[in-house]
């Protein structure tokens, strides 16, 4: 009970926040990033040193450069979270542009379906909108990791959902998916695609000049449900604007070699974050442990259960 209490709290407070003006949030953020930048040096450590493995033929000042920009932009994009919670269908239509919608919808219908693998890339979240490009009874998909606070996990689906969006756990993906094509829905799976995989879901290739684990669960479900799988290009425009293209980069997933399609995802990241690095979320724990290392991990899971069976 007091738990509920302090959600729905929160959540009236967050509210009435994200009901200010974009001006005023963003005159809020500005002193936010000082904060988070200059005081509270948030995962400073982690971000400067992802930036440093990742681009280590540049100078310390470009990287410095790069970095300052990063959390602006993270300051920013966690306002503009918020505002999801009070903006208007309108709003953020106008404010995230859809590009190459015409093959997006013709590929839905013949097939059923899409996977559309996207990056933590610029204002990633504003996707929840694309059901507007799409036929009226089509379902837009969101699969999503739950949060471990069971009444923040409700916050955040509640945000994802305003715009008609169809949240899937993670680990019902399959069986959500089969169920809506059983009913004869047509729809467009949306699944970030670059944070660290967990358990055995691990497809291993250099990426930003290291040995990187990408979750391959977008390539497993385009391959079991033969739906063609799009790349989402995300650009930001300007402050609080942005774009968004599908990149068609197969249509026969099933006619593809075992890791081909999470490759591809790898390469077009890369090439995105190359074009304009301060926008990816450096400040994840993105290389937890090598492929070394985490191979060991896996022979002294395997010893164990070897010595556990006898």
């Amino acid at each position: 009970m007091k738990s509920r209490f302090i959600y729905w709290l929160v959540y009236s407070g967050m509210w009435l926040f994200s009901a200010l003006p974009f001006r005023v949030l963003y005159m809020l953020s500005d002193f936010n990033y000082l904060l988070m930048y200059y005081v509270g040096r948030y995962r400073r450590k982690v971000v400067r040193d992802n930036l440093n493995r990742s681009f280590p033929e540049m100078t310390a000042k470009e990287r410095l450069r790069i970095e300052r920009r990063f959390y602006r932009y993270l300051s920013d994009y966690m306002l503009e979270d918020l505002k999801l919670l009070h903006m208007s269908a309108e709003d953020l239509y106008r404010r995230m542009v859809y590009k190459n919608t015409e093959q997006y919808l013709e590929l839905t219908e013949k097939y059923g379906g899409i996977i559309v693998m996207i990056p933590h890339y610029a204002n990633y979240e504003w996707l929840i909108g694309m059901g507007a490009v799409m036929k009226p009874g089509d379902v837009p998909v969101q699969v999503y990791k739950p949060l471990r606070d069971t009444y923040l996990n409700e916050l955040f689906k509640r945000i994802r959902s305003r715009f008609g969006g169809y949240n899937i756990p993670k680990h019902s993906t399959a069986r959500e998916i089969i169920k809506l094509k059983r009913e004869g829905k047509k729809m467009v799976v949306g699944l970030i695609t670059d944070q660290w995989p967990s358990g055995n879901e691990k497809y291993w290739t250099a990426f930003l000049g290291r040995e990187t684990a990408f979750l391959n669960g977008a390539e497993r479900i385009a391959r079991m449900m033969n739906f063609p799988v799009f790349y989402c290009e995300l650009t930001k425009r300007k402050r609080g604007y942005c774009e968004a293209e599908f990149k068609l980069m197969t249509e026969t997933p099933k006619d593809t070699a075992e890791g081909e399609i999470t490759e591809m995802f790898a390469r077009c990241l890369e090439q995105t974050i190359r074009r304009e690095p301060a926008y990816w979320l450096w400040s994840h724990r993105r290389w937890k442990t090598s492929k070394e290392e985490w191979m060991n991990i896996m022979e002294m899971e395997k010893e164990r259960l070897k010595e556990k069976q006898k």
